[in-house]
């Protein structure tokens, strides 16, 4: 994928977040791209749906899962506007996502590059490719703004 690619998709995560934070969910948006086309979409809806794993990324794959029929989300790219959590990341290696792209960093949670790594668990049997920092302001001033305005 090329960088105007990453920001456009990006941008599309981004427009899903706002649903979450209209639903007065964490703004969070995920979406799942096979071959140039959107398969899945989420956002964070754990509180309307009194559901602790509908994380946006967990949403998204679950749409994408549906789709095609298959667990197994190979040779497709996740978008997200907030680096996964753990349980997040663990579902995307037992998807079998191929690439990770995602928003800001989150310096509590992330499991991607801040708090763990993991993806560099050892005996895991899928590598993933990850890009972190995509659209990283805009998408951390949308959360920074919502908690801001939470906490007001």
């Amino acid at each position: 994928m090329n960088k105007e690619t990453d920001i456009e998709w990006m941008r599309y995560a981004f427009g899903l977040a706002a649903r979450a934070a209209q639903a007065d969910e964490v703004p969070v948006g995920a979406i799942v791209i096979q071959d140039d086309t959107v398969i899945g979409e989420g956002w964070n809806r754990p509180i309307s749906t009194n559901d602790p794993t509908a994380h946006a990324e967990i949403v998204a794959m679950r749409a994408a899962a549906q789709r095609l029929g298959n667990y197994r989300l190979t040779g497709t790219t996740l978008y997200v506007t907030l680096e996964p959590c753990l349980m997040c990341a663990g579902a995307m290696m037992h998807a079998r996502i191929g690439r990770l792209v995602f928003g800001a960093y989150d310096r509590k949670r992330g499991a991607v590059n801040s708090t763990a790594h993991a993806f560099d668990t050892q005996g895991l049997n899928h590598q993933l490719e990850v890009c972190g920092g995509v659209l990283e302001p805009d998408c951390a001033d949308r959360l920074r703004r919502f908690f801001a305005a939470r906490r007001g």
